[in-house]
């Protein structure tokens, strides 16, 4: 683990002061338990920003999900509830609509679960294909192997997802230069989440953002 700020707010803010369209929060701690352990900062983060902001990590009831939308939030991340309860999925979508993404976490090309602890043997498009069933409309895609690498994302997984599912899929995993952005964009990206990449400066928010999404 490598920490690079002790105060989330401040990083929050310094995103969004460089033109940050989204920011995407994952609670760490709690996608491991199984539910939400950093609340009062999310809070915090999603009370004080102007851009949306979305979260994932350990979201597991649908009171959760509505707290969480409540606090200001613009979308929740839905990840090992996807494959553990279905129904979960499908009364989130019904209830909240497009404010619902599921993320699929995948290694090898298939999911791993609880904050990438547990495999599966459930492959990212037949999850995806399962989950549009149920009302699911946009996706998040992160091969585990490249995520924090700052090597390169899997750009055929991401394709082949894309194909598979034809819904709007944001890509995550391995971003570590403009250049992936661009791949990225040219494969039919929606958008691209990019983290490690900020803070060790391979990526410039503003140049990013000008020239490219």
């Amino acid at each position: 683990m490598t920490v690079f700020a002790d105060d989330p707010l401040q990083v929050a803010l310094h995103w969004q002061s460089l033109g940050a369209p989204r920011l995407h929060l994952v609670d760490l701690d709690g996608a491991e338990k199984g539910e939400l352990t950093n609340l009062e900062v999310i809070n915090e983060i999603a009370g004080s920003l102007l851009i949306p902001t979305q979260l994932g990590g350990g979201i597991r009831r649908l009171d959760t999900v509505e707290t969480l939308l409540k606090a200001g939030l613009d979308r929740v991340v839905l990840g090992t509830a996807a494959i553990e309860d279905p129904a979960l999925v499908k009364a989130a979508c019904a209830r909240f609509g497009e404010n619902i993404i599921v993320g699929i976490d995948a290694r090898n090309g298939f999911v791993a679960t609880h904050g990438w602890q547990t495999d599966t043997q459930v492959k990212g498009a037949d999850l995806a294909n399962a989950m549009v069933k149920l009302g699911v409309g946009r996706f998040i895609y992160t091969d585990i192997s490249r995520d924090g690498t700052l090597t390169e994302p899997n750009f055929s997984a991401f394709s082949e997802l894309l194909h598979a599912v034809r819904r709007p899929i944001v890509a995550s995993g391995g971003v570590s230069s403009l250049n992936h952005l661009r791949m990225l964009k040219a494969l039919g990206a929606e958008g691209v989440i990019v983290g490690r990449a900020l803070y060790t400066g391979d990526i410039d928010l503003k140049t990013a953002l000008g020239t490219i999404f």
